[in-house]
């Protein structure tokens, strides 16, 4: 054993991920080989799939590639979701490691980075962050989405790391420190910079998928955007309330107006005009009341305090 280098664990969630699986599995095994012979990491060091409930052949196959020592297998009892998978890995791996990497089992993320990750770790960052350093290979329609999405977290006062997703290096410690991070809704990219920590980033090109179909469609992504501005910040309960004093005034006005149009003997038609500021306020409220309800749901699940995820095996 390399005495000197440090225990990784490459944490891979997995959902339907058949199609790709294998060939990961070929391709970070021998990256893992090749870190060793820099002495980079430790011969101890492994791959860990977490099967988040899928409904194909992907457990089937983690089970098969599991007779290799350096997979670990985690089988959840049903589909809790990206980020509850993810956690589920990093947190039964986190006694087995110096260190977690986070990884897409799709591999668009670059693994010829990970060797400047760990270069980094080595030099004292407990979390190293990949960032995308373009979003060339993306629809228009998603990287304008995703560049309002990074700018509307910084205008909502959400600390995230601006294109970065969940290609991480987290060191054992800071898992522990996470671990006492309880609730149920969770938005990784928003807890870990609130761990504060020494921390680095390396910059990398995402690549295409090559295999199977992405998790996350238009529906997903913007539930998940939603997820995160009401999981760390107050935003909109603040612009409601600013927006609530805006008409309130507006309301004022308007009824000045009507009294010096009645003391002119103007006649006022206006029904038109009626009609669409009922409607205007109506609306209005109707949103205000459905972000409210957000945020009270939100307390409905985190007073439940019901587990992030089940593991019904580990192999």
């Amino acid at each position: 054993m390399l005495t000197n280098s440090k225990t990784i664990g490459i944490v891979l969630p997995c959902y339907n991920e058949e199609a790709v699986l294998l060939n990961s599995f070929n391709l970070l095994q021998e990256k893992i080989y090749s870190l060793i012979k820099l002495k980079l990491i430790s011969d101890k060091s492994f791959l860990c799939f977490v099967d988040d409930g899928s409904k194909d052949k992907t457990w089937d196959l983690i089970q098969k590639i599991a007779d290799n020592n350096t997979v670990r297998g985690i089988k959840l009892s049903t589909n809790f979701g990206h980020q509850n998978a993810l956690v589920a890995g990093l947190l039964t791996m986190k006694s087995e490691a110096d260190c977690l990497i986070s990884l897409d089992v799709d591999l668009q993320d670059d693994i010829d980075v990970l060797d400047e990750m760990i270069r980094l770790y080595n030099k004292g960052n407990l979390i190293v962050s990949g960032v995308r350093d373009n979003r060339d290979n993306d629809t228009f329609f998603k990287k304008i989405t995703a560049q309002f999405f990074y700018k509307l977290m910084i205008f909502m006062k959400v600390k995230t790391i601006y294109n970065h997703a969940d290609f991480r290096l987290v060191d054992s410690r800071v898992l522990t420190e996470f671990e006492r991070f309880n609730e149920v809704s969770l938005f990784l990219r928003g807890i870990f910079p609130l761990l504060g920590f020494q921390t680095a980033n390396v910059y990398y090109t995402r690549k295409n998928r090559e295999a199977g179909e992405t998790k996350y469609p238009l529906r997903k992504m913007l539930s998940f955007a939603w997820n995160g501005i009401t999981s760390f910040s107050t935003a909109p309960l603040k612009l409601i309330f600013s927006l609530g004093i805006v008409m309130f005034f507006m309301s004022i006005f308007i009824g000045f107006w009507v009294v010096f149009a009645s003391i002119n003997g103007q006649v006022i038609k206006g029904w038109a005009s009626s009609l669409l500021l009922n409607l205007l306020f109506a609306g209005i409220n109707m949103i205000s009341l459905g972000v409210i309800g957000e945020y009270i749901g939100k307390i409905y699940q985190e007073v439940k305090h019901r587990p992030r995820y089940i593991i019904e095996k580990v192999i």
